[in-house]
């Protein structure tokens, strides 16, 4: 096996990373949008959007969390799709990127603690949320352990 094959190049971690953000952006929109247009969630069984979605841990002064979420993926996707474009986001888009989703991946932390302890209630969209952006985490850690030099010594 090859050095390349066994250490995904760091613009396939970087793509991987805009895959997870943008499919979190959307998953964001959706939990923005029922929350907006105060309509219900379709989890079918699957758990108790109604319960996440209208608890008083849904919002923060007002502001559904879901904009907030929203707004981090997006602001990582464009970190991720910009990097290449720019010197400078090639030495902190990375950094950047770790900072949000750091922050993010605490936050859902906090979030799915209180869907299980305190409001006794799931929801799916949450959950997925949580993953992508602890995926985007761990792709993060990943990406500045390598530093940005790393696959150019083994071509």
């Amino acid at each position: 096996m090859t050095a390349d094959a066994e250490h995904p190049r760091p613009d396939g971690l970087r793509r991987a990373s805009l895959i997870l953000a943008v499919l979190g952006a959307l998953d964001a929109s959706f939990l923005t949008y029922i929350k907006l247009a105060q309509v219900a969630a379709l989890c079918r069984g699957a758990g108790d959007c109604e319960s996440v979605n209208s608890s008083v841990y849904s919002q923060i002064y007002g502001i559904p969390i879901a904009i907030f979420g929203l707004a981090a993926y997006l602001a990582m996707a464009g970190l991720l799709a910009l990097e290449p474009r720019s010197p400078q986001l090639q030495d902190y888009a990375p950094l950047a990127v770790f900072g949000l989703a750091l922050t993010g991946t605490l936050y859902s932390a906090y979030l799915t603690y209180v869907e299980l302890f305190v409001i006794h209630a799931v929801c799916p969209y949450c959950v997925a949320s949580a993953l992508l952006i602890t995926g985007v985490f761990a792709l993060a850690v990943v990406r500045l352990v390598r530093g940005p030099l790393a696959g150019v010594a083994e071509q």
